[in-house]
């Protein structure tokens, strides 16, 4: 099986385990650069899954990193936000915010599910892939001045220096692929 279809089955296989990170996450919201819990949660999650190579950043953020073989070939680094909204939630779901006046409406719950469903994958299959994945888990994206440039200023491009950035954004309705 070449290393795509071994993502397809993998994710396949992380679907319910990853939706229930994002409903943990959705059910307590953090505001930017509050996001103390969601910061010890992401750790406790990466820790789970292998991912030992971490640190805080900008107070809220956590960087880590996957070396694959030959990890100084190429870093590619993979961001998600972690911050919510200053928005009272009246979704009738059971996984609704239960912090008052915080909501994640914004999507970054997903954004952050999903980089921690990446990083169980690509963390599974580093024996299987060149160079280095470097996970950045941004928090304060929603407000000013951004995570992004505080941890830039702290050094989350450096050591080691990504080739590229690849983020996502959440728009269900449009199509995949």
């Amino acid at each position: 099986m070449d290393i795509k279809e071994k993502i397809k089955t993998l994710s396949s296989s992380y679907h319910k385990e990853i939706t229930a990170i994002r409903r943990h996450l959705h059910q307590h919201p953090e505001l930017s650069f509050n996001e103390f819990q969601t910061c010890t949660y992401v750790e406790e999650q990466l820790q789970s899954i292998g991912i030992t190579n971490k640190k805080r950043i900008a107070k809220t953020g956590i960087v880590a990193i996957i070396e694959g073989k030959n990890p100084s070939k190429k870093t590619i680094a993979l961001r998600g936000d972690m911050d919510a909204l200053p928005i009272q939630e009246t979704n009738d779901v059971p996984y609704k915010s239960q912090n008052a006046g915080v909501m994640h409406a914004c999507g970054h719950d997903v954004h952050t599910s999903s980089l921690l469903g990446v990083a169980k994958i690509l963390n599974e299959l580093k024996n299987e892939f060149e160079g280095t994945i470097k996970l950045i888990f941004q928090p304060g994206e929603e407000k000013l001045p951004g995570g992004a440039s505080l941890m830039i200023k702290e050094g989350v491009l450096e050591n080691p220096k990504p080739a590229g950035i690849f983020g996502q954004h959440v728009m269900p309705w449009i199509d995949t692929g």
